[in-house]
């Protein structure tokens, strides 16, 4: 028997290298290669899987774990080619280089992210697919950062789930490197503790299971429940609801078109718009919004906006306004209008002046470019320090994905007003 010592085997265990379980596991990992190439999992050298040498005698975080190399054809890859690593990670063999034109071993690039499965989630395999169906679902939406699905048959193949469970799977950026992905996978293990599996976007998913049947069946589910979904998107169907009826955009407000092109009065097929042009008050946020968060915040932090951008570009031109509009007021003998001061006479004079003449143009509820130019202003300010935080319809954010998602420019009536969409 395996003597065990802190992260796995003991080095000098070279007979269990070589023994059964090893052997039988190295011409494993290949096999499910082969499988995998032929679905489309891991062709072009992409995609990896791992798994670890089950013995009931050894603590399932010390087994061996065996993992396919990095940069081969995995459709061709032999027993022998397989990388053996400790339970903590550390290679215990690397395999020999073949002769040109086969490029140098490396272990997979996907090793920190298998080892995070195994640390975090006490996994016995891992599986890495490039699989079609893995990228493209996360290109549907492309703002989201989760896959929702419910009931359909395949979701009882996931692990804690049944029929009429919702399966959610994280999904994360990619980078321009494997190993880049380790920290945000990480976050999403910790973020979903009853997945197991994360969706990478426009690369692929990484799945994990007790053992590797577990994986391999997971796996096999996802990328049904996955092809599923981009099926029911292309009739317009919604994946994410019990009934997998119509898309359903408009619930509120505005509503978004989800086909490939809009109908005339005739069904002659339109091309979508490449821009809409949306209100804010009443279309995409509440009146009241605007009445009772907007307005009060100008009016209580414009001082204080003054002085902390008082140099600026923007607030200098703000100040050139109100000088002007002020100079009219007070020729007109506008209630509440006071005269500002010259730049010499100080910052601390002239702000008080504006101040004075904001307040009396906000009580007085007045509609002039000087003053809604710098409450603009104002609440892009209050937007950047996390002072205010817009308010939408329930229906809004999912029409903006979904004409994002189109290739549909949205801006809106009130330019200021994307500083709060970032």
């Amino acid at each position: 028997m395996a003597a065990v010592n802190g992260g796995g085997v003991s080095l000098a265990s070279q007979a269990y290298m070589e023994g059964k379980a090893v052997k039988e596991t190295r011409a494993l990992v290949a096999d499910l290669c082969r499988q995998f190439y032929s679905l489309g999992w891991v062709s072009g050298t992409g995609g990896s899987i791992t798994i670890k040498v089950h013995d009931d005698c050894i603590p399932k975080p010390q087994q061996l774990i065996l993992m396919s190399p990095s940069g081969v054809q995995k459709e061709r890859m032999e027993a022998d080619d397989m990388y053996v690593m400790s339970g903590n990670g550390s290679i215990l063999y690397a395999p020999s280089p073949k002769p040109y034109p086969h490029k140098p071993p490396k272990c997979s690039d996907c090793a920190p992210l298998f080892m995070k499965a195994y640390e975090m989630r006490d996994a016995g395999g891992v599986i890495h697919s490039h699989g079609m169906e893995s990228c493209l679902v996360t290109m549907l939406n492309p703002s989201a950062k989760e896959f929702r699905i419910t009931h359909m048959e395949m979701i009882k193949g996931i692990k804690g789930h049944g029929y009429y469970d919702e399966l959610v799977v994280p999904i994360i950026e990619n980078t321009a490197y494997e190993n880049e992905l380790t920290e945000s996978l990480t976050k999403a293990i910790e973020a979903y503790p009853k997945t197991t599996a994360v969706l990478v976007r426009n690369h692929g998913i990484y799945v994990w299971g007790d053992t590797w049947i577990s994986a391999k069946t997971q796996a096999e589910c996802y990328h049904y429940l996955f092809d599923a979904a981009i099926k029911l998107h292309q009739m317009g169907l919604d994946w994410s609801t019990p009934s997998h009826g119509p898309i359903q955009q408009g619930r509120g407000a505005i509503s978004a078109p989800v086909k490939a092109g809009l109908k005339d009065s005739n069904h002659n097929s339109e091309p979508l718009p490449r821009c809409i042009l949306l209100d804010i008050e009443g279309t995409t946020t509440p009146i009241t919004f605007v009445a009772d968060v907007l307005f009060p915040y100008a009016r209580d932090n414009v001082g204080k906006h003054l002085s902390a951008t008082y140099d600026t570009e923007d607030t200098q031109e703000d100040i050139k306004l109100l000088r002007s509009q002020v100079e009219d007021d007070l020729a007109q003998g506008i209630d509440g209008a006071v005269s500002i001061p010259p730049n010499d006479a100080g910052k601390d004079a002239v702000i008080a002046a504006l101040v004075a003449n904001v307040e009396a143009m906000i009580r007085a509820d007045r509609k002039i470019t000087a003053l809604k130019q710098l409450q603009g202003h104002v609440w892009r300010t209050g937007f950047q320090n996390n002072e205010l935080k817009g308010e939408f319809y329930n229906d809004v954010p999912e029409a903006l994905q979904s004409w994002h998602s189109l290739g549909i420019k949205v801006t809106f009536s009130f330019p200021l007003w994307s500083a709060s969409l970032h």
